[in-house]
Protein backbone atom coordinates (compact mmCIF):
# COMPACT_ATOMS: atom_id res chain seq x y z
CA UNK A 1 0.00 0.00 0.00
CA UNK A 2 1.48 3.34 -1.11
CA UNK A 3 1.69 5.84 1.76
CA UNK A 4 1.53 9.65 1.40
CA UNK A 5 1.75 12.59 3.75
CA UNK A 6 -1.21 14.24 2.01
CA UNK A 7 -3.88 12.81 -0.30
CA UNK A 8 -6.30 15.12 -2.03
CA UNK A 9 -9.64 13.83 -3.28
CA UNK A 10 -10.46 15.98 -6.31
CA UNK A 11 -8.27 17.75 -8.87
CA UNK A 12 -10.14 21.03 -9.27
CA UNK A 13 -8.72 24.47 -8.32
CA UNK A 14 -8.77 23.77 -4.59
CA UNK A 15 -7.50 20.24 -5.01
CA UNK A 16 -4.61 20.69 -7.41
CA UNK A 17 -3.37 23.87 -5.71
CA UNK A 18 -3.55 22.18 -2.32
CA UNK A 19 -1.41 19.32 -3.63
CA UNK A 20 1.02 21.78 -5.21
CA UNK A 21 1.39 23.83 -2.03
CA UNK A 22 1.73 20.67 0.05
CA UNK A 23 4.49 19.35 -2.20
CA UNK A 24 6.28 22.70 -2.11
CA UNK A 25 6.11 22.53 1.69
CA UNK A 26 7.93 19.19 1.64
CA UNK A 27 4.99 16.79 1.91
CA UNK A 28 4.68 13.68 -0.24
CA UNK A 29 1.38 14.38 -2.01
CA UNK A 30 -1.11 12.65 -4.29
CA UNK A 31 -4.29 13.67 -6.10
CA UNK A 32 -7.18 11.35 -6.93
CA UNK A 33 -9.33 12.71 -9.80
CA UNK A 34 -11.86 10.64 -11.74
CA UNK A 35 -12.42 13.01 -14.67
CA UNK A 36 -9.87 15.67 -15.62
CA UNK A 37 -7.48 17.90 -13.72
CA UNK A 38 -8.85 21.41 -13.36
CA UNK A 39 -12.28 20.29 -12.24
CA UNK A 40 -15.49 22.06 -13.21
CA UNK A 41 -13.76 25.45 -13.33
CA UNK A 42 -11.25 24.59 -16.01
CA UNK A 43 -13.25 22.03 -17.98
CA UNK A 44 -16.91 23.07 -17.72
CA UNK A 45 -17.08 26.42 -15.94
CA UNK A 46 -14.89 29.47 -15.44
CA UNK A 47 -12.46 29.11 -18.33
CA UNK A 48 -14.56 27.66 -21.19
CA UNK A 49 -17.40 30.13 -20.55
CA UNK A 50 -14.91 33.00 -20.79
CA UNK A 51 -13.70 31.60 -24.10
CA UNK A 52 -17.30 31.66 -25.34
CA UNK A 53 -17.93 35.17 -24.04
CA UNK A 54 -14.73 36.56 -25.57
CA UNK A 55 -15.80 35.25 -28.98
CA UNK A 56 -19.24 36.80 -28.53
CA UNK A 57 -17.74 40.14 -27.53
CA UNK A 58 -15.59 40.25 -30.66
CA UNK A 59 -18.50 39.15 -32.82
CA UNK A 60 -20.59 41.96 -31.38
CA UNK A 61 -17.83 44.48 -32.13
CA UNK A 62 -17.64 43.23 -35.71
CA UNK A 63 -21.40 43.73 -36.10
CA UNK A 64 -20.88 47.38 -35.14
CA UNK A 65 -17.71 47.74 -37.19
CA UNK A 66 -18.52 51.22 -38.50
CA UNK A 67 -18.58 52.56 -34.93
CA UNK A 68 -14.94 51.56 -34.51
CA UNK A 69 -13.72 52.77 -37.88
CA UNK A 70 -13.50 49.59 -39.94
CA UNK A 71 -15.65 47.62 -42.33
CA UNK A 72 -16.97 44.13 -41.81
CA UNK A 73 -19.65 42.74 -44.11
CA UNK A 74 -21.81 39.66 -43.72
CA UNK A 75 -20.42 38.90 -40.27
CA UNK A 76 -21.49 35.47 -39.04
CA UNK A 77 -20.78 33.43 -35.95
CA UNK A 78 -19.30 29.97 -36.47
CA UNK A 79 -20.40 28.21 -33.31
CA UNK A 80 -18.57 25.00 -34.14
CA UNK A 81 -15.34 27.01 -34.39
CA UNK A 82 -16.09 28.66 -31.04
CA UNK A 83 -16.45 25.22 -29.44
CA UNK A 84 -13.28 24.01 -31.14
CA UNK A 85 -11.35 27.04 -29.86
CA UNK A 86 -12.71 26.43 -26.37
CA UNK A 87 -11.59 22.80 -26.46
CA UNK A 88 -8.07 23.76 -27.49
CA UNK A 89 -7.84 26.30 -24.65
CA UNK A 90 -9.08 23.76 -22.10
CA UNK A 91 -6.69 21.08 -23.39
CA UNK A 92 -3.74 23.47 -23.11
CA UNK A 93 -4.59 24.54 -19.56
CA UNK A 94 -5.40 21.03 -18.32
CA UNK A 95 -2.04 19.95 -19.73
CA UNK A 96 -0.43 22.80 -17.82
CA UNK A 97 -1.93 21.60 -14.54
CA UNK A 98 -0.69 18.10 -15.29
CA UNK A 99 2.80 19.43 -15.94
CA UNK A 100 2.70 21.29 -12.63
CA UNK A 101 1.76 18.09 -10.82
CA UNK A 102 4.62 16.25 -12.51
CA UNK A 103 7.21 18.95 -11.81
CA UNK A 104 6.24 18.89 -8.13
CA UNK A 105 6.45 15.06 -8.04
CA UNK A 106 2.76 14.74 -7.20
CA UNK A 107 1.24 11.37 -8.03
CA UNK A 108 -2.07 11.71 -9.91
CA UNK A 109 -4.48 8.79 -9.75
CA UNK A 110 -6.90 8.87 -12.70
CA UNK A 111 -9.65 7.19 -10.77
CA UNK A 112 -12.71 7.71 -8.62
CA UNK A 113 -11.69 8.27 -5.03
CA UNK A 114 -13.49 7.52 -1.81
CA UNK A 115 -12.73 7.03 1.85
CA UNK A 116 -12.27 3.40 2.93
CA UNK A 117 -11.65 4.13 6.58
CA UNK A 118 -8.83 4.32 9.08
CA UNK A 119 -6.10 1.69 9.25
CA UNK A 120 -2.66 1.05 10.67
CA UNK A 121 -1.06 3.33 8.04
CA UNK A 122 -3.49 6.22 8.62
CA UNK A 123 -6.46 7.17 6.48
CA UNK A 124 -7.12 4.58 3.79
CA UNK A 125 -8.40 5.84 0.43
CA UNK A 126 -9.85 3.91 -2.48
CA UNK A 127 -8.26 5.16 -5.69
CA UNK A 128 -9.97 3.07 -8.34
CA UNK A 129 -8.69 -0.50 -7.87
CA UNK A 130 -5.91 0.61 -5.54
CA UNK A 131 -5.92 1.47 -1.87
CA UNK A 132 -3.55 4.19 -0.69
CA UNK A 133 -2.90 5.63 2.76
CA UNK A 134 -2.12 9.06 4.16
CA UNK A 135 -1.60 10.99 7.38
CA UNK A 136 -3.65 13.97 6.16
CA UNK A 137 -6.65 13.89 3.88
CA UNK A 138 -8.04 16.85 1.93
CA UNK A 139 -11.52 16.54 0.44
CA UNK A 140 -11.87 18.80 -2.61
CA UNK A 141 -14.64 17.12 -4.57
CA UNK A 142 -16.30 20.36 -5.71
CA UNK A 143 -19.96 20.80 -6.59
CA UNK A 144 -22.55 19.60 -9.08
CA UNK A 145 -25.56 21.16 -10.74
CA UNK A 146 -28.55 21.33 -8.41
CA UNK A 147 -31.54 19.52 -9.89
CA UNK A 148 -34.77 20.83 -8.35
CA UNK A 149 -37.87 18.59 -8.20
CA UNK A 150 -39.59 19.91 -11.34
CA UNK A 151 -41.95 17.70 -13.33
CA UNK A 152 -40.26 16.48 -16.51
CA UNK A 153 -36.82 17.86 -15.63
CA UNK A 154 -35.17 14.48 -15.13
CA UNK A 155 -36.61 13.20 -18.39
CA UNK A 156 -35.45 16.38 -20.14
CA UNK A 157 -31.90 15.84 -18.92
CA UNK A 158 -31.96 12.25 -20.10
CA UNK A 159 -33.24 13.19 -23.57
CA UNK A 160 -30.79 16.08 -24.02
CA UNK A 161 -33.53 18.70 -24.31
CA UNK A 162 -32.32 20.05 -20.96
CA UNK A 163 -28.59 20.74 -20.62
CA UNK A 164 -26.38 21.77 -17.71
CA UNK A 165 -23.25 23.92 -17.74
CA UNK A 166 -21.37 20.81 -18.92
CA UNK A 167 -23.39 19.90 -22.00
CA UNK A 168 -24.21 23.46 -23.11
CA UNK A 169 -20.53 24.08 -23.82
CA UNK A 170 -20.41 21.22 -26.31
CA UNK A 171 -23.57 21.86 -28.33
CA UNK A 172 -22.71 21.29 -31.98
CA UNK A 173 -25.21 23.83 -33.28
CA UNK A 174 -26.73 27.02 -31.96
CA UNK A 175 -30.30 26.55 -30.77
CA UNK A 176 -32.77 29.02 -32.23
CA UNK A 177 -34.24 29.52 -28.77
CA UNK A 178 -33.20 28.63 -25.23
CA UNK A 179 -34.84 29.03 -21.84
CA UNK A 180 -32.51 29.51 -18.88
CA UNK A 181 -33.87 28.15 -15.62
CA UNK A 182 -32.20 30.55 -13.23
CA UNK A 183 -30.90 34.09 -13.53
CA UNK A 184 -27.75 33.73 -11.47
CA UNK A 185 -24.14 33.86 -12.64
CA UNK A 186 -24.21 30.70 -14.79
CA UNK A 187 -27.54 31.53 -16.38
CA UNK A 188 -26.60 35.14 -17.12
CA UNK A 189 -23.19 34.38 -18.60
CA UNK A 190 -24.50 31.71 -20.96
CA UNK A 191 -27.56 33.86 -21.77
CA UNK A 192 -25.15 36.67 -22.67
CA UNK A 193 -23.31 34.45 -25.13
CA UNK A 194 -26.35 32.95 -26.80
CA UNK A 195 -28.25 36.22 -27.03
CA UNK A 196 -25.25 37.99 -28.58
CA UNK A 197 -24.80 35.35 -31.28
CA UNK A 198 -28.47 35.32 -32.27
CA UNK A 199 -30.32 32.79 -30.11
CA UNK A 200 -33.64 33.88 -28.63
CA UNK A 201 -33.11 33.79 -24.86
CA UNK A 202 -35.65 33.75 -22.05
CA UNK A 203 -34.62 33.71 -18.40
CA UNK A 204 -37.04 32.31 -15.83
CA UNK A 205 -36.08 33.36 -12.29
CA UNK A 206 -38.07 32.71 -9.13
CA UNK A 207 -36.62 35.74 -7.32
CA UNK A 208 -37.77 39.34 -7.96
CA UNK A 209 -34.43 40.22 -9.59
CA UNK A 210 -31.57 38.59 -11.47
CA UNK A 211 -27.96 38.07 -10.33
CA UNK A 212 -28.74 37.00 -6.78
CA UNK A 213 -27.11 39.20 -4.10
CA UNK A 214 -25.64 41.63 -6.64
CA UNK A 215 -26.34 45.34 -6.06
CA UNK A 216 -29.93 46.11 -7.11
CA UNK A 217 -28.98 49.06 -9.35
CA UNK A 218 -26.51 46.87 -11.23
CA UNK A 219 -29.15 44.18 -11.69
CA UNK A 220 -31.56 46.73 -13.16
CA UNK A 221 -28.92 47.97 -15.59
CA UNK A 222 -28.05 44.44 -16.73
CA UNK A 223 -31.68 43.57 -17.30
CA UNK A 224 -32.35 46.82 -19.15
CA UNK A 225 -29.29 46.25 -21.38
CA UNK A 226 -30.33 42.77 -22.41
CA UNK A 227 -33.99 43.57 -22.84
CA UNK A 228 -32.90 46.08 -25.48
CA UNK A 229 -31.22 43.19 -27.31
CA UNK A 230 -34.34 41.04 -27.20
CA UNK A 231 -33.72 38.92 -24.12
CA UNK A 232 -36.81 38.29 -22.00
CA UNK A 233 -36.95 37.99 -18.23
CA UNK A 234 -39.70 36.22 -16.30
CA UNK A 235 -39.15 37.19 -12.66
CA UNK A 236 -41.02 36.02 -9.57
CA UNK A 237 -41.71 32.97 -11.71
CA UNK A 238 -41.72 29.35 -10.56
CA UNK A 239 -41.15 26.61 -13.10
CA UNK A 240 -43.96 24.05 -12.95
CA UNK A 241 -43.01 21.62 -15.69
CA UNK A 242 -40.52 20.88 -18.43
CA UNK A 243 -42.16 19.32 -21.48
CA UNK A 244 -40.65 17.76 -24.60
CA UNK A 245 -40.28 21.15 -26.29
CA UNK A 246 -41.41 23.69 -23.72
CA UNK A 247 -41.22 25.12 -20.21
CA UNK A 248 -44.27 25.97 -18.13
CA UNK A 249 -43.96 28.48 -15.31
CA UNK A 250 -46.34 30.26 -12.98
CA UNK A 251 -46.30 33.88 -11.81
CA UNK A 252 -48.80 36.32 -10.34
CA UNK A 253 -50.75 36.40 -13.61
CA UNK A 254 -51.13 32.63 -13.90
CA UNK A 255 -49.47 29.79 -15.82
CA UNK A 256 -47.53 30.35 -19.03
CA UNK A 257 -45.80 28.01 -21.50
CA UNK A 258 -42.72 28.87 -23.57
CA UNK A 259 -41.75 26.80 -26.61
CA UNK A 260 -37.98 26.41 -27.08
CA UNK A 261 -35.26 24.31 -28.65
CA UNK A 262 -33.16 23.87 -25.51
CA UNK A 263 -33.40 24.43 -21.78
CA UNK A 264 -30.36 25.40 -19.69
CA UNK A 265 -30.58 24.25 -16.08
CA UNK A 266 -28.83 26.98 -14.09
CA UNK A 267 -30.71 26.87 -10.78
CA UNK A 268 -27.58 26.76 -8.63
CA UNK A 269 -25.04 24.20 -7.47
CA UNK A 270 -24.69 21.92 -4.46
CA UNK A 271 -21.71 20.38 -2.71
CA UNK A 272 -20.57 17.11 -4.26
CA UNK A 273 -19.88 14.57 -1.54
CA UNK A 274 -21.98 11.69 -2.84
CA UNK A 275 -19.82 8.60 -3.04
CA UNK A 276 -16.99 10.09 -0.97
CA UNK A 277 -18.11 8.01 2.04
CA UNK A 278 -17.54 10.70 4.64
CA UNK A 279 -19.52 8.47 7.00
CA UNK A 280 -16.57 6.09 7.25
CA UNK A 281 -14.71 8.64 9.36
CA UNK A 282 -17.72 10.36 10.94
CA UNK A 283 -17.05 13.62 9.12
CA UNK A 284 -19.67 16.22 10.06
CA UNK A 285 -21.88 17.63 7.33
CA UNK A 286 -24.62 20.25 7.23
CA UNK A 287 -27.22 20.40 4.44
CA UNK A 288 -25.09 18.20 2.25
CA UNK A 289 -21.82 20.14 2.69
CA UNK A 290 -18.79 19.36 4.82
CA UNK A 291 -18.45 21.51 7.94
CA UNK A 292 -15.07 23.25 8.33
CA UNK A 293 -13.54 25.81 10.68
CA UNK A 294 -11.40 28.83 9.80
CA UNK A 295 -8.37 26.54 9.19
CA UNK A 296 -10.39 24.33 6.79
CA UNK A 297 -10.32 21.53 9.37
CA UNK A 298 -13.24 19.16 9.70
CA UNK A 299 -14.30 17.62 13.01
CA UNK A 300 -11.89 14.74 12.29
CA UNK A 301 -8.28 15.58 13.10
CA UNK A 302 -6.12 15.44 9.99
CA UNK A 303 -9.04 15.77 7.57
CA UNK A 304 -9.65 19.03 5.67
CA UNK A 305 -12.23 20.20 3.14
CA UNK A 306 -11.59 22.96 0.59
CA UNK A 307 -13.58 24.41 -2.28
CA UNK A 308 -17.24 23.96 -3.14
CA UNK A 309 -17.66 20.76 -1.12
CA UNK A 310 -17.70 22.80 2.11
CA UNK A 311 -20.52 24.96 0.73
CA UNK A 312 -19.16 28.25 2.04
CA UNK A 313 -18.51 30.35 -1.07
CA UNK A 314 -18.52 28.50 -4.37
CA UNK A 315 -15.84 30.39 -6.29
CA UNK A 316 -12.60 29.01 -7.71
CA UNK A 317 -10.51 31.77 -6.19
CA UNK A 318 -12.04 31.03 -2.79
CA UNK A 319 -10.92 27.41 -3.19
CA UNK A 320 -7.37 28.54 -4.00
CA UNK A 321 -7.13 30.51 -0.78
CA UNK A 322 -8.75 27.75 1.28
CA UNK A 323 -6.16 25.32 -0.07
CA UNK A 324 -3.33 27.56 1.09
CA UNK A 325 -4.88 27.95 4.54
CA UNK A 326 -5.23 24.18 4.87
CA UNK A 327 -1.58 23.56 3.98
CA UNK A 328 -0.46 26.29 6.37
CA UNK A 329 -2.35 24.51 9.15
CA UNK A 330 -0.57 21.27 8.26
CA UNK A 331 2.74 23.11 8.58
CA UNK A 332 1.83 24.77 11.86
CA UNK A 333 1.83 28.20 10.21
CA UNK A 334 -0.71 30.61 11.70
CA UNK A 335 -3.36 31.50 9.13
CA UNK A 336 -7.14 31.89 8.99
CA UNK A 337 -9.67 31.84 6.17
CA UNK A 338 -11.75 34.99 5.85
CA UNK A 339 -14.69 35.40 3.50
CA UNK A 340 -15.62 39.06 3.99
CA UNK A 341 -13.47 40.57 1.21
CA UNK A 342 -13.58 37.95 -1.53
CA UNK A 343 -14.48 39.56 -4.89
CA UNK A 344 -17.22 38.18 -7.12
CA UNK A 345 -17.51 38.70 -10.87
CA UNK A 346 -20.14 38.13 -13.54
CA UNK A 347 -18.47 38.10 -16.97
CA UNK A 348 -21.40 39.44 -18.94
CA UNK A 349 -21.06 42.36 -21.32
CA UNK A 350 -20.97 44.72 -19.47
CA UNK A 351 -18.97 43.01 -16.75
CA UNK A 352 -20.06 43.08 -13.12
CA UNK A 353 -17.72 42.97 -10.13
CA UNK A 354 -18.20 43.55 -6.43
CA UNK A 355 -16.52 43.12 -3.07
CA UNK A 356 -17.64 43.77 0.47
CA UNK A 357 -20.99 45.07 1.67
CA UNK A 358 -23.81 46.54 -0.35
CA UNK A 359 -25.41 49.61 1.23
CA UNK A 360 -28.36 47.51 2.37
CA UNK A 361 -26.23 44.74 3.92
CA UNK A 362 -23.88 47.25 5.55
CA UNK A 363 -26.78 48.93 7.33
CA UNK A 364 -28.14 45.54 8.40
CA UNK A 365 -24.72 44.78 9.89
CA UNK A 366 -24.81 48.00 11.90
CA UNK A 367 -22.44 50.14 9.86
CA UNK A 368 -23.02 53.88 9.50
CA UNK A 369 -22.56 54.20 5.74
CA UNK A 370 -23.08 56.51 2.82
CA UNK A 371 -23.02 55.49 -0.84
CA UNK A 372 -21.36 57.36 -3.71
CA UNK A 373 -22.16 56.47 -7.32
CA UNK A 374 -19.72 57.40 -10.09
CA UNK A 375 -20.59 57.06 -13.83
CA UNK A 376 -18.00 55.11 -15.82
CA UNK A 377 -18.25 57.92 -18.37
CA UNK A 378 -15.97 59.92 -16.08
CA UNK A 379 -13.15 57.71 -17.37
CA UNK A 380 -11.65 58.84 -20.67
CA UNK A 381 -10.66 55.30 -21.60
CA UNK A 382 -14.17 54.00 -20.93
CA UNK A 383 -15.62 56.65 -23.25
CA UNK A 384 -13.00 55.87 -25.93
CA UNK A 385 -13.70 52.13 -25.91
CA UNK A 386 -17.37 51.76 -25.00
CA UNK A 387 -20.34 52.41 -27.23
CA UNK A 388 -23.10 54.28 -25.36
CA UNK A 389 -21.92 52.84 -22.05
CA UNK A 390 -23.94 53.55 -18.94
CA UNK A 391 -21.88 51.63 -16.40
CA UNK A 392 -21.02 52.94 -12.98
CA UNK A 393 -18.98 52.37 -9.83
CA UNK A 394 -20.64 52.47 -6.42
CA UNK A 395 -18.59 53.06 -3.27
CA UNK A 396 -19.99 52.16 0.16
CA UNK A 397 -18.23 54.33 2.76
CA UNK A 398 -18.13 53.82 6.54
CA UNK A 399 -18.62 57.28 8.08
CA UNK A 400 -17.25 56.16 11.45
CA UNK A 401 -14.15 54.21 10.39
CA UNK A 402 -13.44 56.59 7.46
CA UNK A 403 -12.84 53.70 5.07
CA UNK A 404 -14.58 51.78 2.29
CA UNK A 405 -16.63 48.69 3.18
CA UNK A 406 -17.98 47.92 -0.28
CA UNK A 407 -17.24 48.52 -3.98
CA UNK A 408 -19.63 47.54 -6.78
CA UNK A 409 -18.98 48.05 -10.50
CA UNK A 410 -20.64 47.42 -13.82
CA UNK A 411 -18.74 48.15 -17.03
CA UNK A 412 -15.73 47.14 -19.08
CA UNK A 413 -12.66 46.02 -17.10
CA UNK A 414 -14.63 45.69 -13.84
CA UNK A 415 -13.26 42.15 -13.42
CA UNK A 416 -9.67 43.38 -13.68
CA UNK A 417 -10.13 46.29 -11.25
CA UNK A 418 -11.95 44.60 -8.39
CA UNK A 419 -8.83 43.06 -6.82
CA UNK A 420 -7.55 46.57 -6.09
CA UNK A 421 -10.81 47.44 -4.39
CA UNK A 422 -10.55 44.22 -2.37
CA UNK A 423 -7.12 45.31 -1.07
CA UNK A 424 -8.45 48.71 -0.06
CA UNK A 425 -11.22 47.03 1.92
CA UNK A 426 -9.06 44.30 3.43
CA UNK A 427 -6.47 46.75 4.72
CA UNK A 428 -9.15 49.23 5.89
CA UNK A 429 -7.04 51.91 4.25
CA UNK A 430 -8.25 55.40 5.27
CA UNK A 431 -9.79 57.47 2.49
CA UNK A 432 -7.26 60.25 2.89
CA UNK A 433 -4.46 57.73 2.37
CA UNK A 434 -6.11 56.22 -0.73
CA UNK A 435 -6.43 59.69 -2.25
CA UNK A 436 -2.63 59.89 -2.32
CA UNK A 437 -2.34 56.79 -4.51
CA UNK A 438 -1.58 57.70 -8.13
CA UNK A 439 -3.92 55.93 -10.56
CA UNK A 440 -2.60 55.50 -14.14
CA UNK A 441 -4.25 57.66 -16.79
CA UNK A 442 -6.21 56.97 -18.89
CA UNK A 443 -7.67 53.89 -17.21
CA UNK A 444 -11.16 52.88 -16.21
CA UNK A 445 -9.87 52.42 -12.64
CA UNK A 446 -9.80 56.20 -12.32
CA UNK A 447 -13.54 56.12 -11.61
CA UNK A 448 -12.65 54.76 -8.17
CA UNK A 449 -10.42 57.76 -7.55
CA UNK A 450 -13.15 60.13 -8.80
CA UNK A 451 -15.48 58.56 -6.26
CA UNK A 452 -12.98 59.03 -3.44
CA UNK A 453 -12.97 62.78 -3.99
CA UNK A 454 -16.76 62.86 -3.67
CA UNK A 455 -16.38 61.71 -0.09
CA UNK A 456 -16.18 64.57 2.36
Amino acid sequence: MEKYDVVVLGGGPGGYLCAERAAQAGFKAAVVEKRALGGTCLNEGCVPTKAFLYCAKNYNAAKHAETYGFEAKDVKINHAAVVDRKNKIVKTLVGGVGATMKSNKIKVYDAEGSIKGRGAEGFEINAGNEVIACDRLVIATGSVTAVPPINGLKEGLESGFVVTNREVLDLKELPKSIVCLGGGVIGLEMACYFSTVGTKVTIVEMMPKIAGPTDADICKLLQKTYEKEGMEFMLNAKVQEVGKDSVTYEDATGKHTIKCDKVLLAAGRRANIAGVNVEALGIETNRGAIVTDSHMCTNVQGVYAVGDCNGKLMLAHTAYREAEVAVHHMQGVKDDMRYDHIPSVIYTNPEVASVGYSEEKAKEAGFNVKTYKVPMMMSGRYVAETLNGDGFCKLVYDLDKKCLVGVHMVGNYASEMIYGAAMLLDTEMPIERIKKIVFPHPTVSEVIREGLFMIK
